[in-house]
């Protein structure tokens, strides 16, 4: 319900702003809205060439491209006898585009995915293996979950979702979740309504406890960064106290005893990874830092998919007795998968292009400035409220908070306080909308209750555990 009355407010609010805008004269047109793409000059008005200066008129037709920059952001463009001119570019693709980019650019590669990695885990399945895993990980995962029963398969699809997102594979990441999603809606007694279980993993994979942020170090090597990995520790700590928030919110909310002997112990010993591994990539050079840590992701992504692989291979006679083979299983499983992305199209669809008419409209500039101020009036540093943007549009857009991160690095520098938090702000919090949109829309569930609060409020801890964390480190 708070999620589609979001949605609402956000086309609703949009829509009246650009209109408002375009009859008060502000705007030349609201084209841009509709059929405008990311980066494109926005029109503010046109005159015929013959009016301008000869000098500017002779520039314009000596241009290759028949376009001429004045200022920062500033652009005449000559269209036989007309010059328009544009000052400042388009914030995101508008509606048309958007929906076109949806299926070629996010939902073709998605449903891929989802195919390749639900074949995987339909293995898992036939195999047996989901029962043994689940099975081992069941005394832990009962005490956070206790509404689902010992050794349900749902357990294993989880555990691998906290993994792939403990590893950055957020390819990998998805179609373990929406696995996890499906199987945890058959114990659902109230189809439309979210669960407990369902919202407790939601919250726990928003928080998205990282080991190696691979794309921020990608990000930051790109902008000449002096130690492309400096921010991997408060990345991983802020992750971290993400994760243990939304256990303690959400526990608190499911009247779920936390303070037990076999749940204590499991978070310790995720600690006891974290430390080991940072202890032992923080005594590596460069050079070897970004070859450890991009091949460890991938190498265990491949250990996962050879080890189902192989178990299978063995078990093999237990696909026989159930009249199938392994790559029939395989098949039928990334037919699931084709079936899942079909489903949750409409989902992914409607929220982008809300997004799109915020970003395009100027309302969320409007009210990021707004807070921005509000910072600066209390006394926040100018250095924390220059990065502010990314952690307010992260839970909107990951591309949208991406490109105000690499703005970011190359405005203020890739190794300024404002270009480091950023990074640490665009690692540590999910798509938040996007992630309801999906994982509920994929088993149809209407009410998601207190989802959408907890996760914004996991948000903005992570957003001060982030500031702390940079003042203190750097």
């Amino acid at each position: 319900m708070a999620l589609s009355r979001f949605w609402l407010v956000i086309i609703i609010g949009s829509i009246t702003y650009l209109l408002v805008q375009l009859f008060a004269g502000n705007y030349y047109n609201v084209e841009f809205a509709i059929n405008g793409k990311k980066d494109d000059p926005i029109i503010q008005s046109e005159v015929y060439l013959k009016t301008l200066p000869l000098a500017l008129q002779d520039s314009l037709k000596a241009s290759p491209n028949k376009r001429l920059s004045f200022g920062k952001d500033s652009l005449y463009i000559l269209d036989n006898a007309v010059v328009k001119i544009a000052i400042g570019k388009q914030a995101t693709d508008g509606i048309l585009p958007t929906c076109k980019n949806t299926i070629f650019d996010l939902l073709l590669p998605l449903i891929a995915y989802l195919s390749f990695f639900c074949g995987i885990l339909q293995l898992l399945i036939d195999s047996g293996a989901s029962e043994r895993l689940a099975k081992l990980l069941s005394p832990v995962f009962v005490k956070v979950f206790p509404e689902i029963p010992a050794n349900h398969p749902s357990i294993s699809y989880m555990m691998l979702n906290f993994a792939a997102n403990f590893l950055g594979l957020d390819s990998a990441a998805t179609p373990f979740g929406l696995k996890a999603m499906e199987s945890l809606q058959t114990l659902n007694p109230d189809k439309d309504k979210a669960s407990n279980s369902q919202i407790m993993f939601m919250c726990l994979h928003a928080a998205g406890l990282t080991l190696i942020p691979t794309s921020i170090i990608g990000y930051r090597a790109a902008q000449n960064a002096a130690n492309p990995a400096d921010v991997m520790l408060p990345c991983i700590i802020t992750s971290f106290i993400g994760t243990i928030a939304a256990l303690i919110i959400v526990g608190i909310r499911q009247r779920i005893n936390l303070l037990n002997v076999t749940l204590i112990g499991a978070v310790g010993s995720v600690v006891a990874i974290i430390v080991l591994l940072l202890v032992y990539i923080t005594k590596l050079d460069l050079i070897s830092k970004g070859h450890f840590t991009n091949n460890l992701s991938n190498v265990l992504l491949l250990a996962i998919i050879f080890i189902i692989l192989a178990y299978s291979f063995l078990r093999e006679k237990r696909f026989t007795a159930a009249g199938k083979n392994v790559f029939n299983s395989f098949v039928e499983g990334a037919y699931d998968g084709l079936k899942t992305g079909r489903t949750i199209f409409p989902y992914i669809l409607g929220m982008l292009v809300a997004i799109s008419l915020l970003r395009n409209s100027g309302v969320f500039e409007i009210l990021a400035g707004l807070m921005a101020k509000g910072f600066l009036a209390i006394g926040i540093s100018k250095e924390i409220v220059d990065a502010l943007p990314i952690a307010i549009l992260r839970p909107f857009n990951a591309a949208g908070s991406r490109g105000f991160l690499i703005d970011a690095m190359r405005t203020y520098g890739a190794d300024s306080f404002t270009g480091r938090l950023a990074c640490v702000f665009q690692c540590a919090a999910e798509t938040t909308f996007y992630v309801i949109a999906v994982y509920f829309g994929s088993i149809q569930v209407k009410n998601t209750r207190y989802t959408l609060g907890t996760m914004l409020l996991v948000d903005l801890i992570c957003v001060f555990a982030a500031i702390f964390l940079c003042l203190l480190f750097f």
